[in-house]
């Protein structure tokens, strides 16, 4: 399960994730990336609560990534032990910015 809160500050998004981010629930999660994203200049992606990613979700985060690169920018927060790994594994450590 995933529960996903929005906030919108000033062209600033901010999505924090909490659960899982899998097949199941990637999808969810894209359609509400398409939603809100019009006017957006930085999206910042807070995965303090976020358990666990599956290719599904990292499939996501590329499409973020890329349609935040002509808007100003895209950045990942608050990342785990279990994420880190799992980007570092991937690449996504290279291509992402994590803070």
């Amino acid at each position: 399960m995933l529960n996903i809160s929005k906030n919108l500050t000033d062209g600033k998004e901010t999505i924090t994730l909490e659960g899982r981010l899998d097949t199941v629930s990637s999808p969810e999660f894209e359609k509400e990336l398409k939603g809100s994203l019009d006017g957006v200049s930085e999206l910042v992606l807070d995965f303090e609560k976020l358990e666990y990613i599956s290719s599904a979700g990292l499939r996501v985060l590329l499409v973020a990534q890329k349609m935040m690169a002509d808007k100003g920018g895209m950045k990942v927060t608050h990342v785990n032990e279990t994420i880190t790994e799992i980007f570092e594994v991937t690449g996504f450590s290279d291509i992402l910015t994590v803070e």
